[in-house]
């Protein structure tokens, strides 16, 4: 079943996933993410621990945790 995860992402990657440069998320699998999975993306300020209210939306097309760090994944999305 599809299912929608809210998560942050610094300025200087939601700018790559927003011009389609970036097309992956790098991610602990703390979630279970699953193919057709929708990554709502909410930008995030570190430095003002504040979100700046802008969202992107992409789905999970692939998962794989080929050469990752112990329990992390790598999306394809789109």
């Amino acid at each position: 079943m599809m299912a929608i995860h809210k998560l942050k992402i610094y300025p200087e990657y939601f700018k790559e996933v927003c011009s389609g440069k970036k097309t992956f998320e790098i991610r602990k699998n703390d979630r279970g993410f699953q193919v057709g999975d929708i990554l709502m993306l909410q930008e995030f300020k570190p430095e003002t621990n504040s979100y700046t209210g802008r969202i992107v939306e992409r789905k999970v097309t692939y998962i794989t945790d080929y050469a990752q760090q112990e329990g992390y994944v790598v999306m394809a999305i789109v």
